[in-house]
């Protein structure tokens, strides 16, 4: 009995604990390894995180354009890109003009070529620059290499240029006449009186080697040519070849004259060379004036002395003859020749013309007149030929 007893205890068999712990050890180990997995995804995302940061940080920096400004550009429409991108075959390293507001074009203005003003430019722009130089960002578009991305119109000068500014009219001042005697002793000193650009008048003496040919020298360059009649003075100097002298006949008179002007001629008219005591003569200066008025010439009075008598008969003959105001080269040096020539000029502004006489030996003279004539214009002097004034 009790053999039997001992053996109902010992059959029932005992589970091991490591069994029984089994079920909750697998749990533990899939737990960890799901911490495991989420731990490294969130490493990964950190790191492409910093490293979209620096990324974006670097391209700011040298102002290239970062993935996120590649997967953000924005989409330009086709109509957009044939009005903004315009081909130019060739064209290396234009600059970029900046947009400025459009207004209506005043005249067709080429590429290459640059607008002067002289306005400064419209504030809030800038004047183009010959240098490359980067603008504020844009999207990038992309382009081949001989296109560049230009504004649709060409920028137009929105100030005013010069050209449209009306110069503000001048007073005139009066007429000047610049009369040259004594033409004909040679070429030299004539020529530079030739290159003079404007009216001048120039007096050819008869008789000399070259009377004929300085006469056909003046017309060439455009001068009025007049005859130089000599005539005789009161002190008895020689005048020259043709003269006119005290005691000659009317007709004597006539055929001295007659054959001067054959020689230089044709001409528009004549002063006198010397004649002090000639224009003091009512007679033969009735002869003088008379042919002058038969032959549609004027004359000129040069006035070599305060006694003259050529006003008054000339009024008595009702013809109209032109006077000498002022001799410019007296003395031979240019402050004086320009302290002569400024009291012509205050005769033109108180009367309205002034008749100036010079001489071709005058060396200092030609350049003289050649550097006041656009001087004499610009401050509103009308410069004339004897001619113009008497007819």
């Amino acid at each position: 009995m009790k053999k039997s007893t001992a053996k109902k205890k010992t059959a029932v068999p005992l589970k091991s604990s490591s069994k029984r712990n089994s079920p909750r050890r697998k749990k533990k180990g899939l737990s960890v390894g799901i911490q495991g997995f989420l731990l490294a995804g969130l490493i990964v995302v950190s790191a492409t995180a910093i490293s979209l940061t620096i990324i974006s940080i670097h391209s700011a920096v040298t102002k290239k354009p970062s993935f996120l400004q590649i997967v953000e550009k924005p989409k330009i429409d086709k109509e957009q890109k044939k009005t903004n991108v315009v081909e130019i075959p060739d064209v290396q390293h234009q600059p970029l003009v900046p947009d400025e507001p459009k207004v209506q074009p005043q005249s067709p203005v080429s590429g290459d070529q640059s607008v002067r003003s002289s306005q400064p430019p419209v504030s809030g722009t800038k004047p183009p620059s010959s240098e490359n130089k980067t603008l504020s960002p844009q999207p990038p578009v992309t382009s081949t290499p001989s296109k560049i991305t230009t504004p649709s119109r060409p920028p137009e000068n929105t100030s005013v240029t010069a050209t449209n500014v009306q110069p503000k009219p001048v007073e005139n001042k009066g007429t000047v006449v610049f009369v040259i005697d004594d033409a004909g002793n040679n070429l030299r000193e004539l020529d530079p009186f030739l290159k003079i650009e404007g009216p001048l008048t120039i007096a050819v003496l008869p008789g000399l080697p070259y009377s004929a040919e300085a006469a056909r020298r003046i017309r060439a360059a455009g001068k009025e040519v007049i005859l130089h009649q000599p005539m005789e003075a009161i002190g008895g100097q020689d005048p020259g070849p043709g003269a006119i002298n005290s005691g000659m006949s009317a007709e004597e008179i006539r055929a001295v004259l007659a054959r001067n002007i054959a020689e230089v001629g044709p001409v528009t008219g004549m002063n006198n060379h010397q004649g002090s005591k000639i224009t003091m003569d009512r007679e033969a200066m009735s002869v003088i004036l008379a042919f002058c008025k038969e032959n549609k010439i004027y004359y000129l009075d040069s006035r070599t002395t305060a006694d003259t008598v050529v006003p008054s008969v000339a009024q008595q003959m009702n013809m109209k003859i032109a006077q000498r105001n002022v001799f410019i080269d007296n003395e031979q040096n240019k402050p004086a020749m320009l302290r002569y020539i400024t009291g012509g000029l205050t005769g033109a502004q108180r009367s309205g013309l002034s008749v100036m006489i010079g001489h071709t030996w005058s060396p200092d003279l030609a350049p003289l007149l050649k550097e006041q004539y656009p001087l004499l214009i610009e401050q509103g002097y009308t410069i004339k030929t004897a001619h113009d004034v008497v007819k």
